[in-house]
């Protein structure tokens, strides 16, 4: 468990929208290290928990969501 207890482009046109995590390739993967990282800051700050095991799409979904919460990202 995470928390209070403990932006990807691949458009070949070269815009600068970001895709929606749940259409990357790779979103089915585990989280990264460092959103795992990231996320335990917002969750701490923010007094959350979430499972320890998100996928790299559910992270990003919720360092979004977290730091309209905790302010960051601003």
């Amino acid at each position: 468990m995470l928390g209070a207890t403990g932006a990807a482009s691949g458009d070949p046109t070269g815009s600068s929208a970001v895709k929606d995590p749940e259409d990357w390739v790779t979103g089915d993967e585990p989280m990264t290290g460092p959103q795992k990282s990231y996320l335990e800051t917002l969750l701490r700050e923010a007094g959350e928990e979430l499972p320890a095991n998100l996928t790299k799409a559910e992270a990003s979904e919720h360092i979004e969501r977290l730091q309209k919460v905790t302010g960051r990202g601003q």
